[in-house]
């Protein structure tokens, strides 16, 4: 049986994990989240629902020490419960991240117009009222046709580019921060809530799943560790990124709110580089910002192309959809199959142009918390069965933290899914949540019936 290359050390995992969650929403959609909380109930929602996503790191990285399976959530299921639960656990993981390529692809073509206003032209057709720009889509295409190569042809391609550009936005990152300090004034900062307090805080934390995941996407890499890898550190690398995505998240809320009135602003194109711009009265610092978003967009995209391919390809290798995507190439050792599957479906569905961007966040949310919580409840489950590889038993610190985390994820869950909570799932979330669930239904019984 062929495998996966070996090539990934602590920073690569690191990277992933980190490059995976944090893309370009700090730039695209900061105005959606100063109006959905406000300056302090922005902040608040990533800081607060962030450090509730360290019990679920801590599950996450006692598994994945335990059990090294690119399968990830699959294969934590698959110990603890039955096949249907582990398949279905797995595709709407895949949900997760697959679901943010198309949006990086699209987001990538709306950024190069902002910096080259020509590119917003020749439009091909409209989708819920929103133009579909042809030199957007070739941008979106090219960069899509890019990642696809590098992850076809190895990881530690794949890995190079990740950290390059994970270190890359955090060093652009912290000038402009830095540039733009002492430009600013507290007085910017009202209103602190846009709501009620309460409700701007739900609103807000509704959405930090989709925002954070990705600090599990080590999980997906775990067989692609170096040799000599100590499976202590994949919790390590957990940790520091979920740590290092809230301190950015929190940060780069706080300094927009700091520089200039962001209530002015928030029917500007890119809220976030605009803010600067008028702190700093001067174009160049936009010019550093979309540089950093420019980076921070192949990361996230290479990351859960990764994370993506992988689960997909775990899904073939336990033919719980076509076993053809569970090849491995022979020469590469890269899931071959799986990553020209995720290649061609971002391409196709960053047609969808813009429209497709607010229902992805919303899906996307829930798609984790669900993934999370499986895994939570098999992690549970194995304790008590006593069938935790390696383990003997659960401690009392373990029951408490892992039990903590199903609860964090059901709540998040619930918070899109209850009707009575503000921001709550609309129609057109509901729709996209239910083509996936049909699309997993059929691969999964084509593939019982061969």
């Amino acid at each position: 049986m062929s495998h996966l290359a070996r090539k990934l050390r602590l920073t690569d995992y690191f990277t992933l994990a980190w490059g995976t969650m944090v893309g370009v929403g700090w730039l695209v959609v900061m105005d959606d989240w100063l109006l959905r909380g406000g300056a302090l109930g922005a902040i608040l929602g990533f800081a607060i629902g962030g450090a509730l996503l360290f019990p679920i790191g801590w599950v996450y990285g006692r598994l994945v020490a335990a059990m090294p399976d690119a399968a990830g959530e699959i294969a934590y299921t698959a110990a603890a419960f039955s096949r249907p639960i582990s398949f279905s656990t797995g595709w709407m993981m895949m949900l997760a991240y697959f679901i943010v390529c198309p949006w990086e692809a699209v987001a990538v073509g709306r950024i190069a117009g902002y910096i080259v206003p020509a590119l917003d032209s020749l439009p091909l057709y409209r989708i819920a009222g929103r133009p579909v720009y042809l030199p957007h889509l070739v941008i979106g295409l090219g960069l899509t046709a890019l990642l696809t190569t590098l992850n076809y042809r190895g990881i530690r391609l794949s890995a190079t580019f990740q950290n390059w550009t994970s270190f890359g936005t955090l060093a652009l990152f912290i000038v402009f921060i830095a540039l733009g300090a002492g430009k600013g004034s507290l007085h910017n900062f009202p209103p602190l809530f846009t709501h009620a307090p309460l409700v701007s805080f739900l609103l807000m934390i509704q959405i930090v799943p989709y925002f954070m995941t990705g600090f599990e996407s080590v999980s997906k890499a775990a067989e692609e560790s170096t040799p000599e890898f100590r499976s202590q550190r994949f919790l390590k690398a957990i940790w520091m990124a979920i740590l290092v995505g809230i301190l950015f998240y929190t940060i780069a809320i706080a300094a927009v709110a700091f520089v200039a009135p962001w209530h002015d602003l928030t029917g500007e194109k890119f809220m976030t580089a605009v803010a600067f711009q008028h702190a700093v009265g001067s174009r160049w610092i936009v010019n550093v910002i979309l540089a950093a978003a420019f980076l921070s967009l192949f990361k996230c995209f290479n990351g859960n192309f990764v994370a993506a391919s992988r689960l997909l390809f775990a899904l073939g290798r336990r033919n719980l959809i076509d076993p053809r995507a569970g090849q491995i190439h022979p020469q590469h050792q890269t899931p071959s199959i799986a990553v020209l599957c995720i290649g061609l479906a971002t391409a196709a569905c960053m047609l969808l142009g813009d429209a497709i961007l607010v229902p992805i966040t919303e899906v996307g949310s829930v798609a984790c918390a669900i993934g999370w919580a499986a895994t939570c409840a098999a992690y549970l489950n194995m304790g008590r069965t006593r069938k935790l590889p390696g383990q003997k038993s659960l401690s009392t610190i373990g029951w408490i933290v892992a039990t903590l985390g199903l609860l964090v994820a059901i709540a998040m869950m619930l918070m899109k899914v209850v009707p009575a909570i503000p921001g709550h799932f609309t129609s057109y979330e509901w729709l996209a949540l239910g083509i996936w669930i049909a699309l997993g239904a059929v691969s999964h019984r084509r593939a019982l019936a061969t």
